[in-house]
């Protein structure tokens, strides 16, 4: 792997990063509760003041922000000034679906319950070629118990939101396969990347059975992932700190180490998305590196 170079340094716990047309990089801050652009000589500023914890985020068919909003957390800092999420906080402002205009910074709910069910704490988002989006809802944690959750689909109108996969552990990243016909799912406790075969925008196919892709033999927990042109599923690894690489067969996977145990998220942009843009956010930094295979590019953004 190429030399990590730092882009920002002073971010709040960043996340859901989006490496824009321009050479910007989108990012949230969690801990901060934005939506916030980093420039490329590491300047920040705030696109929009969202509140609670403001997670996943991609860019839609009408070049909109949509964005996990999980609530927010209790928040930590160790006596080295790392900073680290907990549990559900006293002002819990609930999860959502919002929607930000880039121009504007204005921000409207889109989803805040499913079926008569709240959302609880979206985290990870991704479109389809068709426009609408996945997304997970990794629940929420209290001192005695901790939310049951699943997979959801909607479109950005506001008018459809489904159930499609429920229960799962925590939920986390979640990307599409190239064809678009695996949807990958990463649960962090379990520390475990789950394929399920699609049998059409929104459906996942009832006649086949998920697969459990390869796993390293160490203790990890799974965070935000990003899928390359060949394929492979790079997954933000947790604890042992890094970006886990999965073969799109589910035979192999491979750490590519990372500064911080809490890498949480990546996303490719540059000339040919041969660049990865990583968050590592206990130490509030966003980080670039030359990535050994292009990205996959993104509906609505790189195409």
């Amino acid at each position: 792997m190429s030399t990590i170079t730092e882009i920002a340094t002073e971010l709040l716990f960043p996340e859901g990063p989006i490496a824009m047309p321009d050479g910007s990089i989108i990012v949230v801050e969690i801990a901060r509760g934005t939506l916030s652009r980093v420039d490329p000589n590491g300047s920040i500023e705030v696109i929009a003041d969202l509140g609670g914890g403001p997670n996943g985020a991609a860019i839609g068919p009408d070049g909109a922000c949509y964005i996990c909003n999980n609530g927010g957390f209790i928040w930590h800092k160790s006596s080295t000034g790392l900073l680290f999420p907990g549990h559900q906080p006293e002002n819990y402002s609930g999860g959502r679906i919002e929607r930000v205009d880039l121009a504007t910074g204005e921000v409207s709910v889109v989803y805040a319950e499913c079926e008569g069910h709240e959302l609880r704490g979206p985290n990870d988002i991704v479109f389809d070629a068709q426009g609408g989006f996945w997304f997970t809802d990794h629940g929420k944690t209290r001192d005695r118990d901790r939310d049951r959750t699943g997979v959801y689909y909607g479109s950005v109108d506001g008018k459809h939101v489904a159930e499609a996969i429920f229960p799962m552990e925590a939920p986390n990243g979640i990307g599409l396969s190239p064809d678009e016909k695996t949807l990958y799912i990463a649960e962090t406790p379990t520390g475990r990347l789950w394929a399920y075969p699609l049998s059409g925008p929104g459906q996942v196919d009832q006649n086949e059975r998920p697969t459990m892709m390869a796993q390293l033999p160490d203790y990890h927990m799974f965070d935000s992932l990003a899928v390359d042109a060949a394929g492979n599923i790079c997954v933000a690894t947790l604890i042992t700190g890094g970006i886990t690489i999965h073969s799109p067969d589910g035979a192999d996977a491979r750490l590519v180490p990372m500064p911080d145990v809490l890498t949480t998220n990546i996303c490719f942009g540059g000339e040919n998305l041969n660049t990865a843009f990583i968050t590592l956010s206990t130490t509030g930094k966003l980080v670039s590196c030359d990535w050994e295979t292009p990205g996959l590019a993104l509906n609505f953004l790189n195409k």
